[in-house]
């Protein structure tokens, strides 16, 4: 059984099709796989419910961990991928804050025990929320959940202006916390990217460097629906050695 916590280089990064598309790749290698997002904040509309190929739902889903749900094999009921789902497209802890919820580091890491236990798959990826230091409560932050899990990392950086800042300072604080980054993958969330392939050829060395492999390069897919990206996102994937 093998566990990992996805995280990205900011909010809108690629977290949640990069790791479908990777549930995806294992089932291609004949593995059970599991997709938790303990944490979603921000509903669905109708529309969007619609446009991604989900019909005849509840009004209070998320769309991310609609799409967990649906590219792990076996599937259970939405509330074991997604055990907090919140209103409002915000940061945990506000978004929690409206629904008069205070969420702790305790019930965060028993309800992701749980429902790994609960799943039992051979390939599990736990899926953060926002960037690696998203505030879940007023003190504390979205990285000390993998600290608790004791989970190696993957990371997705979002390639876009300013992508190389933001992955040289994630990967610095994902070591700070004492967490192991497992891997990256470089993510074209903007087509019109100035020297993208440079951007990725100094990523690819700096990792290189800290002996972190890198994941795959997906490119640009925005004209699919959600779920058709994360199939053909994960022909450019391979998993993480272990």
């Amino acid at each position: 059984m093998t566990r990992y916590f996805v995280s990205g280089t900011d909010t809108d990064a690629g977290k949640t099709c990069i790791s479908s598309a990777l549930l995806i790749q294992a089932q291609q290698q004949r593995l059970s796989a599991f997709g938790l997002k303990p944490i979603a904040a921000g509903y669905a509309s109708a529309d969007e419910l619609t446009a991604a190929g989900f019909s005849s739902l509840p009004a209070e889903v998320n769309l991310d961990a609609l799409l967990l749900q649906a590219t792990s094999q076996p599937r259970y009921a939405l509330s074991l991928h997604n055990p907090w789902c919140f209103q409002d497209p915000l940061s945990p802890h506000l978004a929690a804050q409206r629904h008069g919820v205070t969420l702790t580091l305790e019930q965060l890491t028993q309800a992701c025990l749980h429902n790994l236990e609960t799943a039992d798959a051979a390939f599990n990826l736990i899926e953060g929320a926002g960037g690696w230091r998203v505030p879940f409560d007023a003190e504390q932050t979205l990285d000390r959940l993998a600290v608790a899990l004791d989970l190696p990392v993957i990371l997705v950086v979002g390639l876009r202006l300013g992508c190389l800042n933001h992955a040289l300072l994630t990967a610095q604080s994902i070591a700070h916390s004492g967490c192991r980054l497992a891997g990256w993958v470089a993510n074209q969330i903007d087509p019109h990217q100035q020297a993208a392939a440079e951007n990725i050829d100094f990523l690819r060395q700096h990792f290189d460097r800290q002996g972190v492999p890198c994941l795959g390069v997906v490119p640009h897919l925005a004209a699919l629906s959600p779920l058709e990206r994360a199939y053909q996102a994960a022909s450019y994937l391979q998993l993480p050695a272990g």
